[in-house]
């Protein structure tokens, strides 16, 4: 699965690993615990082509 972030500020969408997906939640969420939880549930949830935030960060599948 190929994930797409942007932050509110910018107007690309970037290709983004799944180490740096984590860093980014981390970022967003301030709790390095409950990363690795709201990545699966980002992952499930853009399976059916929505678009999540998470605090100022937009998580996508590639298109």
């Amino acid at each position: 699965m190929k994930i797409e972030t942007r932050y509110n500020y910018e107007k690309v969408w970037t290709l983004t690993q799944e180490k740096d997906l984590l860093k980014i939640i981390e970022e967003e969420v301030g709790s390095s615990d409950g990363a690795q939880g709201t990545l699966v549930y980002i992952k499930e949830a853009i399976k059916n082509g929505k678009e999540i935030s998470v605090g100022t960060c937009k998580f996508r599948l590639q298109k």
